[in-house]
């Protein structure tokens, strides 16, 4: 025991100095900052941090006092993440996120979102149709929580009012933009997490969302309000059913790799593609936000058809611009 005690002795006093001067160089730089450090002091850190992990090493192996060994592994535990772990703060992760990771993620998936808004654009068509053909068809497209009066049989006058915010709406817009974006950002989710049902549900998630639009236009096209509906609804609609269309595509590329591995077994290949659809939809809950916020509030405060184009316009610029448009390596690719 004696002999033990002794060995542990020469051992701390022949590497003591080294671990105190790496732990001073840690305070310094938890304290501080890193920016307090000289060049030649953030040089001398990974250095010190490998002789610090060599006597943990030995201090293990020939069995010294665990106080030594505790004490060695926590101090290399500190130099590890302050060499190897990322030093950002949270600011600079979300503009990361915004600059980077966002868009990189959504470009990545511009095949399943081109599929995304075809299946939405076909059932819009389809319901249309239908609607137009026979009216009664707009039930089966059109839950009547979010009719709200306007269905086929309702009058022209009352159509157009509710297309200029008229009868009393703008009195509750903070109670219409909390129903509207937590009805929104149901369908965006749900869309992505039925991915895993090998795409069935989210392709008929989607088929319903495009079913429910082209019911609405068919019934104002009746009534010779096309072009006040479609400001109407793309002064929101730009953002919202592009948010949807995204969601949608994220759950798309789930559900494909579930039925189509490939190379990876079928849990790796959804990891992989379940990491990049999280980023979407981090980015889809932003979007529905906005939209809400368009949809509750300037659609009813802004009545004129142009400013209502022009904004719709305005978003639709925006976003292409934002996900699509080549970026410099250093802030996109």
């Amino acid at each position: 025991m004696a002999e033990l005690q002794l060995k542990s002795h020469r051992f701390r006093a022949e590497r003591e100095d080294d671990w105190r001067r790496l732990e001073r160089l840690l305070d310094r730089a938890e304290r501080a900052g890193v920016r307090k450090l000289s060049p030649a002091e953030l040089l001398e850190i990974p250095v010190l941090y490998r002789q610090a992990l060599s006597s943990l090493s030995v201090a293990r192996a020939i069995s010294l006092d665990q106080s030594l060994v505790d004490y060695l592994e926590a101090l290399c535990a500190r130099a590890y993440f302050f060499v190897y772990g990322a030093r950002s703060n949270a600011w600079t992760r979300v503009a990361g996120f915004f600059a980077r990771e966002w868009p990189a993620a959504v470009r990545s998936l511009w095949r399943e979102t081109l599929a995304a808004a075809a299946i939405t654009a076909l059932a819009a068509v389809v319901a249309f149709g239908l609607v137009a053909r026979d009216p009664d068809w707009f039930y089966s497209f059109v839950p009547e929580v979010l009719a709200g009066g306007r269905e086929p049989h309702a009058t022209t006058e009352f159509l157009r009012g509710t297309l200029h915010g008229a009868q009393g709406q703008k009195g509750g817009l903070d109670v219409l933009a909390t129903f509207l974006f937590t009805h929104n950002s149901q369908i965006a989710l749900f869309a992505f997490a039925f991915g895993f049902a090998f795409c069935v549900l989210t392709v008929g998630l989607l088929a319903a969302n495009g079913g429910t639009l082209g019911a609405f236009l068919a019934v104002f096209a009746q009534h010779g309000l096309t072009i006040p509906a479609v400001g109407w609804l793309m002064i929101h609609g730009v953002t919202e059913l592009f948010a949807v269309t995204l969601a949608g595509a994220a759950g798309l590329s789930i559900g494909w790799a579930v039925a189509f591995p490939g190379a990876r077994t079928r849990t790796d290949a959804v990891m992989h593609v379940g990491r990049r659809g999280a980023i979407v939809m981090a980015g889809v809950v932003v979007m529905l936000f906005c939209a809400a916020l368009l949809e509750g509030f300037a659609r009813q405060l802004v009545d004129a058809d142009g400013a209502r184009y022009a904004i719709a316009g305005a978003t639709a610029v925006f976003w292409g611009s934002y996900f699509y448009l080549p970026r410099r390596k250093g802030g996109g690719r």
